[in-house]
């Protein structure tokens, strides 16, 4: 009779790569571990150490796994238009896997999927005239924007939040202080505190794609902005 080693899979760093995918979903990144993801693989967790040498590489392939469903700027439309749907699918991305953010801020690890995508994104950039230079850090500026206002957007607002209350809750509450400061002191927090506060994080993020936008047109020749 075959024993359980001999009718399990190859293992590889792809299939450990959607192994810690599926514990990531399941547990979140605090509850992410060699040890669980070696039983979601049916393996003890020593046999990872032949495919990767700690949890940081294992995050690396977690984070091309991440990176798997990630859609490229599309191909029709100006520029703008292709960066602009970018920016909204990569934040629906994130947003649609628990903690995707803080697995892939700040991290730059080349799996193949990753690669794919930035490909797809120089060749975008390149063709509507930005130069090399330019195109590489387009690159970088919408994928920190994109990753950082979804690790804002995942993360409490305050204690309130964090112990079930609402984020417009939250938002309200703060709103109500802003309001209840004195003027004098603060005129201009108790002036604008609706502004700080009504607009929803689609406004907020909406407005921060296209003042990105309107900034890379200077970068361009003025018959291509």
């Amino acid at each position: 009779m075959p024993n359980d080693d001999d009718t399990q899979p190859p293992l590889t760093r792809e299939a450990l790569g959607l192994a810690a995918l599926r514990v990531l979903e399941r547990d979140g990144l605090a509850g992410l571990s060699m040890r669980k993801v070696a039983a979601e693989v049916g393996v003890k967790a020593a046999s990872l150490y032949w495919h990767v040498r700690n949890k940081e590489e294992l995050l690396d392939l977690l984070n091309d796994a991440i990176m798997a469903g990630a859609e490229a700027p599309p191909r029709v439309g100006d520029w703008r238009s292709q960066l602009r749907e970018y920016c909204h699918r990569h934040r629906r991305h994130l947003l649609g896997r628990r903690d995707a953010a803080k697995v892939v801020a700040g991290r730059l690890a080349p799996g193949p999927n990753l690669l794919r995508l930035q490909e797809e994104q120089l060749d975008r950039l390149r063709e509507a005239g930005f130069a090399d230079a330019d195109a590489a850090m387009v690159t970088y500026l919408l994928g920190t924007y994109v990753q950082g206002f979804v690790l804002q957007e995942q993360s409490p607002l305050s204690a309130s939040e964090a112990m079930g209350a609402s984020r417009r809750e939250a938002v309200d509450a703060a709103a109500d202080q802003l309001r209840a400061l004195p003027p004098e002191e603060f005129p201009n927090l108790t002036a604008l505190a609706g502004d700080l506060t009504e607009p929803d994080l689609d406004t907020r993020f909406t407005f921060g794609v296209e003042r990105i936008l309107d900034g890379l047109a200077a970068l361009l020749p003025a018959e291509k902005r």
